[in-house]
């Protein structure tokens, strides 16, 4: 199993009155990783890109994507700073529509860069969505190829997982 790891800058207009990013802005944070991760790029980066951004973004593509259903656990407050925040993301479930995006908001270790610090863990669903009908459509076998190597175990949120023991 693979997971990707995606960097995002802070901004400082994501801080709070409390000096720590806003549960709004944490969750910008997650779609920023997310579109990162799993949107086509037009013009691809020098380094090709993850090899999971098969989706097409861009005007009149085909396929829409609808969140049906987002989960946060915050762990520990994420002060401002000016070094990126690293979000680890991976596919906890992979159905014929829709797949959860699982993720770790975390520090990165410097010299390993290994996540460190987790300051949150979040669950989003999406579905994807024709375009020209506005219904669901199945996941096509290129996306499915694409994403499967990045399959786990669903992120582990404490009140999700004991309320479903």
């Amino acid at each position: 199993m693979s997971r990707i790891v995606i960097s995002v800058q802070l901004r400082w207009s994501d801080m709070d009155a409390y000096a720590h990013v806003n549960n709004v802005e944490m969750l910008r944070l997650l779609e920023e990783a997310r579109i990162e991760a799993f949107w086509r790029h037009p013009a691809p980066p020098a380094d090709g890109g993850w090899p999971t951004a098969v989706l097409d973004a861009g005007p009149g593509a085909q396929t829409t994507t609808l969140v049906a259903s987002q989960e946060i656990e915050y762990v520990r407050p994420l002060g401002y700073r000016r070094s990126p925040v690293a979000i680890t993301l991976w596919i906890g479930h992979l159905g014929g529509a829709s797949i959860d995006v699982c993720y770790e908001v975390t520090d990165q270790d410097e010299g390993t860069g290994q996540p460190v610090e987790v300051y949150a863990r979040a669950r989003t669903t999406l579905v994807l969505v024709d375009a020209t009908t506005g219904a669901p459509r199945r996941i096509t076998p290129d996306e499915r190829a694409a994403w499967l190597p990045y399959l786990d175990e669903p992120v582990r949120i404490r009140r999700r997982n004991d309320r479903d023991r």
